[in-house]
């Protein structure tokens, strides 16, 4: 397919995400691809709300938090008439695409064991960017690897590659937070879907650990949760003493810090295997329910909440932290080896997927040796 730029003019990439989530998991790419003069980089999307006509999108501060060229932000109105050479999104459905672009490439936002990403429609991309083995195994099964359909392209996923790298300092960041770093920290993230821990037992949750008076607790709410709820203004009273409200976007640094992550069924519990550090899931039966009524491939056998302990109510939280922190090692193996199947080559993702949007811009022939291709 041809591109819509001709000569030596640079290709055009629109990049249009409706969540902060969706432009983080973008930001290593975009800054890869910034500093390629082949490349011209546009950003679009925006807030996601409700209007009188359908899902409207506000541009308004959607990427003031970034190290952009602001003078190529687009509200939607206007990037959906233009044309572009590759469109990218982190996002599964095809809502922000341009009118006319010759390829569209999916990078993901997460990696939550409740595989949403997992389905048919996201073939309406061209070129699916994978996380790695597990995921290309799952699609497989799902008969989403065949002839005719996208390529799925094992690459890894770029938002992780901070996680790996050297040099965080966690004894300066936490004490930035305003926390005792000699202190064991708890980080509580839970996923943004219906019936999440935050909104079934959260205040209960936060309110014991605040009590045992052993631990900091950095509470991170997910950035746009189906309910809508404003938890940051929600929990504003409970940020006392070891509470700290997380504001920030990116949670990378925060699961760094943590000595051990609190969660549901958020993606973040698969991102802190990389660190290897313990894990405690609170029960939400009511949110699995909704994910398999969606049709989503639920998978709780192969790893889900295994890779940690599981407290089935909020009164069993604090006694499952003294635990898990007790025996750090606990689920070890099965961690590590989740890490090892989920991600390809941590690291050097945000390289191989910057790679394969030149591929689809046309700017290379071929894709890198270390980016697999499925095979029908």
């Amino acid at each position: 397919m041809s591109g819509t730029t001709g000569g030596n003019e640079p290709k055009r990439v629109l990049f249009a995400g409706y969540a902060p989530v969706h432009f983080i998991c973008f930001l290593p790419i975009y800054l890869n691809l910034a500093a390629d003069p082949r490349v011209e980089l546009w950003l679009s999307g925006g807030f996601a709300g409700e209007g009188d006509d359908g899902t409207t999108y506000d541009i308004e501060g959607f990427y003031d938090p970034y190290p952009v060229n602001h003078d190529r932000v687009l509200p939607w109105a206007e990037a959906r008439e233009r044309e572009f050479d590759v469109v990218v999104c982190a996002h599964t459905s095809s809502a922000l695409f341009p009118r006319r672009v010759s390829r569209k490439v999916q990078i993901f936002h997460g990696v939550s064991f409740k595989n949403f990403a997992v389905r048919e429609k996201v073939l309406v991309y061209d070129l699916l960017c994978l996380p790695g083995r597990y995921h290309a195994e799952r699609f497989r099964e799902r008969g989403l690897v065949r002839d005719g359909a996208a390529r799925c392209l094992i690459t890894g996923f770029a938002k992780t590659d901070r996680l790996v790298e050297p040099g965080f300092d966690r004894a300066d960041f936490l004490r930035g937070v305003g926390v005792d770093p000699a202190r064991p920290t708890v980080l509580f993230a839970p996923t943004g879907n219906k019936y999440n821990a935050l909104e079934t037992v959260g205040r209960e949750v936060i309110a014991a650990i605040a009590a045992s008076g052993e631990w900091n607790l950095l509470i991170k709410p997910h950035d746009h949760p189906k309910r809508g709820v404003d938890w940051l203004g929600e929990l504003a009273d409970m940020r006392r003493g070891v509470v700290r409200l997380v504001r920030e976007l990116d949670v990378t640094n925060y699961l760094r810090a943590a000595d051990l992550l609190l969660t549901d069924a958020s993606s973040v519990a698969v991102e802190f295997t990389l660190l290897d550090r313990p894990i405690v899931f609170v029960d939400v039966p009511k949110l699995m329910v909704n994910v398999l009524k969606k049709g989503a491939p639920l998978d709780l056998e192969t790893y889900g909440r295994k890779i940690g302990l599981l407290a089935r109510t909020a009164a069993e939280v604090v006694p499952a932290i003294r635990q898990a922190l007790a025996e750090p090692d606990a689920q070890g193996d099965l961690r590590r080896k989740m890490a090892r199947h989920v991600f390809h080559d941590p690291g050097r993702a945000a390289e191989r997927v910057t790679a394969v949007i030149r591929h689809a811009a046309g700017l290379v022939a071929k894709l890198p040796e270390e980016v697999e291709v499925l095979q029908p």
